[in-house]
């Protein structure tokens, strides 16, 4: 099989009868959903567990199995260093991705560096550390059953000579305007996927990248929308949409699985944001009542950022960031914990802290009840 020579950027020859109607919906829902992000006074506090979600479904969709409670339970130290240890730090390597991409958002666009600096991130002390992370390939690379020969594959991308000149075509074209900025977004995704610039990694890279553009398109007042997990549930046609640009050159079906993704899971992460935010808001009142404390709202946004902590972390860092004393923090704890706010995973025992978590959020982040 030859390697797949992309196709220039802008494209001609789209079906804009077809997807203009697509487009409309998903603009419309997408532009609902960052009215409720600009509602929200501290979304990197609220929407905290919905990026972890977020790291751990792509990472899915990649073959990892952790969990949203799997990982949180790994942060508190709850969890042995085991056979899941691998796929936990690939997932807490993703989050981080996307927080330093949102930090160099803010001054910068996104650039070719930018994407090598996150994939180096991703693949750090991980499965892949030994292929090149923050390096484009300098190798022919291929998709096929495994073990299969360059013969056998079933998408060979483009040969790393040409490589470069393909990646300064599609950083220009992020760089450009054109026409509607979904259909760009649909293109910007897909072309990366299909050039695969790197030797692993790529479909992760691939999806941060989403959220990214669309708020360097100002499409969004925060760079937190997050398409893994109608990706992940729509895995199979996912992949075969990608695969009908290069067998057919199926741009058209391709953009218009993209933006019924981008229609649903701006209807789906609107839900989901207003249980989170309908929660913050019932948990102030229940915990002013348990506590009657001045200091409920930085115990909340304390839990909100970390809901399964050990209590010697969360109330040193109260009294870090707010002067909080540990006997007032630890008092404050009991008491959320007595009225049923907290849970407790694993109780002290002498100079161990006891590790507690805040399960109602962490249910309303993963959709169902897991703790």
């Amino acid at each position: 099989m030859n390697p797949y020579i992309p196709d220039a950027l802008p494209l001609t020859g789209l079906d804009y009868q077809r997807l203009f109607p697509l487009v409309g919906r998903a603009n419309a829902t997408l532009a609902r959903y960052d009215g409720l992000l600009q509602g929200i006074p501290n979304p990197a506090v609220l929407l905290s567990p919905l990026t972890t979600q977020e790291a751990v479904l792509s990472s899915k969709i990649e073959g990892t199995q952790a969990t949203v409670d799997e990982v949180l339970q790994q942060e508190a130290g709850l969890l042995q260093e085991g056979e899941k240890f691998q796929d936990i730090q690939e997932i807490v390597n993703y989050r981080q991705a996307l927080f330093s991409a949102q930090n160099y958002l803010k001054d910068y666009p996104i650039r070719l560096g930018l994407v090598r600096e996150l994939h180096r991130i991703l693949m750090n002390s991980v499965r892949g550390k030994d292929k090149t992370p923050g390096e484009f390939r300098k190798d022919q690379n291929w998709i096929g059953q495994y073990g299969c020969t360059l013969e056998e594959a079933s998408f060979v991308p483009p040969n790393p000579f040409q490589l470069p000149d393909y990646l300064q075509a599609w950083e220009c074209y992020v760089d450009s305007d054109d026409g509607d900025f979904l259909l760009q977004t649909a293109v910007i995704h897909a072309q990366f996927e299909l050039l695969h610039p790197f030797k692993d990694g790529n479909g992760r890279i691939g999806r941060i990248l989403i959220p990214l553009f669309l708020y360097q398109k100002r499409a969004l007042s925060q760079p937190m929308f997050y398409l893994s997990e109608y990706l992940e549930s729509h895995r199979e046609e996912y992949y075969q949409r990608l695969k009908a640009i290069s067998a057919e050159g199926d741009w058209n079906g391709w953009i218009a699985f993209f933006l019924q993704a981008i229609t649903t899971q701006a209807e789906q992460n609107s839900a989901r944001v207003k249980a989170i935010q309908a929660l913050y808001e019932a948990m102030k009142l229940a915990i002013q009542e348990a506590t009657h404390s001045q200091y409920t709202v930085h115990v909340l946004d304390a839990i909100f950022t970390k809901p399964i902590f050990r209590t010697s972390d969360l109330t040193a860092k109260l009294h870090k960031d707010f002067g909080i004393h540990e006997k007032t923090a630890l008092g404050l704890l009991r008491q959320m914990k007595k009225n049923g706010i907290l849970r407790e995973l694993k109780s002290g025992s002498g100079r161990r802290p006891a590790t507690l978590c805040f399960p109602r959020l962490i249910n309303t982040a993963e959709g169902r009840n897991v703790l």
